[in-house]
């Protein structure tokens, strides 16, 4: 630990991001990530663009953006926010809206990014407990607070909440600002944006990144009441003036004009979902019903610890967290069909997985 770090940074213990392996031949199943290349459309552009623009800067409100996106959601572009990768964005939120008297309110597992931007900006926070089997109930949020945040559907539990349980949690926090984290809302949930257009506390985060394969070009957006909008503004030019870059622009917006492509390359990771979960279930795993693209699991028998090494050693990662409360359960991103058989056929090769008893009603 340096001498030189203020207290703050003394403090933070920060996020981990999920493991980019440097060596060839690896099944990657660990980081969420698209397993289709983004919309023909965006790569044409990136394959066309002019290059010699890249001596100037960006538009520094990204406008061809803001209108693509307000296009796509039926909304105005003052309502719309745009930053770099839905990370910046929701850094932003936790500037402008939750340095408050009362706590910021989040579930207990839910993005890990959450209580870390807490403590680099000094915000009071508490996390509330899941009910059984993960379940998100809202109504554990009847109480004091200084803002509410969490994501659906929820990651890493894959988990998503009605729209009329999110209506209801707004009612009856009139004077709190609500952010909806909808990374993954695209695989198979149902957005908030239509609240944002009825209630003026209501922020909804979104994410190139996930259901349009934009994960490296960075791109992530809000929509809400042009007064929240405004702040994250100030936030923003009082940060970085020039969140995306013209490849960033230029592409993302591309790609939001591209709706079949988006949806046909959502809908075979939702059947291949659909798929993984049932083979996962005859090698004796449980999942938990999931409206993301990875699936949050656990065997009946076997230890994630243990099983998540096991794959390593043939070059498959998942993602495992472990904190009490989760640690026995691995993250499975959903990858192409022939990606989710590897990992299937590499299961079945597991030298204890058919050795042991296994109790249907567990």
């Amino acid at each position: 630990m340096s001498r030189f770090w203020s207290d703050a940074i003394k403090r933070l213990t920060p996020y981990v991001p999920g493991e980019q392996p440097k060596e060839a031949g690896i099944t990657k199943l660990n980081t969420n990530e698209n397993p289709y290349p983004p919309s023909p459309l965006a790569a044409a552009v990136i394959r066309d663009f002019d290059t010699d623009r890249l001596r100037l800067y960006s538009d520094p409100d990204c406008t061809a953006l803001k209108e693509a996106i307000a296009d796509h959601f039926a909304v105005e572009r003052k309502h719309v926010f745009v930053g770099n990768g839905s990370d910046e964005v929701l850094a932003h939120t936790f500037a402008a809206f939750f340095q408050q008297d009362a706590p910021l309110l989040m579930p207990e597992f839910t993005y890990s990014f959450y209580p870390v931007y807490c403590t680099l900006y000094d915000i009071a926070y508490k996390q509330i407990p899941l009910r059984d089997e993960f379940v998100l109930n809202l109504e554990d949020y009847n109480q004091p607070n200084g803002g509410i945040i969490f994501a659906n559907p929820n990651a890493p539990t894959s988990r998503a909440i009605e729209l009329g349980e999110i209506e209801a949690l707004i009612k009856r926090n009139p004077d709190s600002v609500i952010v909806i984290d909808e990374a993954y809302v695209d695989f198979g949930a149902n957005s908030a944006v239509a609240l944002t257009q009825r209630y003026d506390n209501v922020l909804v985060v979104q994410t190139f990144s996930k259901s349009r394969s934009l994960a490296g070009m960075r791109v992530g957006f809000a929509i809400g009441h042009e007064d929240l909008i405004a702040g994250l503004e100030r936030v923003k030019n009082s940060f970085n003036s020039y969140p995306l870059d013209m490849l960033a622009i230029a592409s993302a917006t591309a790609a939001i004009k591209d709706q079949a492509y988006f949806e046909e390359s959502t809908q075979k990771i939702i059947e291949t979902r659909e798929w993984t979960m049932e083979r996962l279930a005859e090698l004796g795993f449980i999942s938990l019903p999931s409206k993301t693209n990875f699936l949050f699991a656990r065997h009946r028998l076997l230890e994630a610890a243990e099983l998540m090494g096991y794959l390593r050693t043939k070059k498959i990662l998942v993602r495992y967290f472990s904190k009490p409360g989760i640690d026995n359960y691995l993250r499975i991103s959903i990858g192409t069909q022939e990606e989710m058989q590897r990992l299937i056929d590499t299961l079945e090769q597991h030298p204890d997985l058919f050795k042991l008893p296994l109790n249907q009603n567990d």
